[in-house]
């Protein structure tokens, strides 16, 4: 088996129901599902009965702690090459997907990571978040991270790395990506296929303080706090230079600009005379 999809889910019936249509709908179905449902009592345990005749389809409904703890329980339950965790309210953008994906592995040579577009549906507006890989580096996880949703990652990097660090409640896709990458040099490969619709909704999304209360709290575990600070009072300086760096006529004015004032404060300096 090449994939293995994982949903998680905890009384989100319509979510699920619409995440699970768009699995199954897929042209390519060489892949297992696996549907980790939190104890619901809202009727989605009876949505995945619906399609228990599914070939492939792996399923549990117990009690969990939790959003990482259910992911690592549809960990523990994978057996194919990659996993993928398409949660509930999320769904495949079509339905050749999973093909595009499973090819682009093979092009590109079996990568330990592979990621795709993210796509985020705000109503009125869905916005492309391809998260290009060009400069990922620590300072790129300070302010963002991989897309989660549209990325393959390979099972056996958990056995490796270990599995999401379940005393966190929304960054710990995060965290393990940061480890992985940016700690341990895997790398990540990034392909411009369309591959998940994200559901807004959801707690990482609507929880913006938490987010990032969490992530500072796990850079201060494996930075110094001297650099935790600097990242914290410089990013928005980084940011705005970055930006200003894709356009070459705002860059060259600022660039002037520094340099002029490097020459005022140079002539400040107080020189001793020998």
């Amino acid at each position: 088996m090449e994939l293995s999809i994982i949903t998680i889910n905890w009384n989100n019936a319509v979510g699920l129901k619409k995440t699970m249509e768009s699995v199954i709908a897929q042209s390519c179905q060489n892949f297992e599902y696996i549907v980790v449902d939190g104890g619901s009592s809202d009727g989605s345990v009876d949505i995945i009965k619906n399609y228990d005749n599914i070939p492939n389809l792996k399923w549990i409904s117990e009690k969990d702690k939790g959003i990482y703890n259910a992911m690592n329980k549809g960990i523990k339950m994978a057996s194919g090459e990659y996993v993928q965790f398409l949660n509930s309210g999320d769904s495949l953008t079509d339905k050749d997907v999973v093909k595009k994906m499973l090819d682009e592995v093979e092009k590109n040579g079996h990568p330990d990571i592979i990621t795709g577009n993210l796509l985020k549906d705000y109503g009125k507006v869905i916005i492309r978040d391809s998260n290009s890989l060009d400069k990922i580096n620590l300072w790129h996880f300070y302010n963002g991270s991989i897309n989660h949703p549209s990325s393959y990652i390979k099972l056996d990097l958990f056995e490796k790395y270990g599995l999401y660090d379940e005393s966190l409640r929304i960054v710990s896709d995060w965290k393990w990506f940061m480890n992985v990458i940016v700690f341990n040099d895997v790398k990540p490969v990034f392909v411009n296929v369309d591959v998940v619709l994200f559901d807004t909704n959801g707690i990482s999304e609507t929880n913006e303080q938490l987010n990032i209360d969490e992530k500072l709290k796990v850079l201060r575990t494996v930075l110094r706090p001297a650099v935790v600070a600097d990242y914290h009072r410089y990013n928005r300086d980084i940011m705005m230079m970055e930006r200003i760096h894709r356009h070459k006529l705002a860059f060259k004015l600022v660039k002037l600009i520094e340099r002029v004032l490097f020459k005022i404060e140079s002539k400040k300096t107080d020189y001793v005379k020998r």
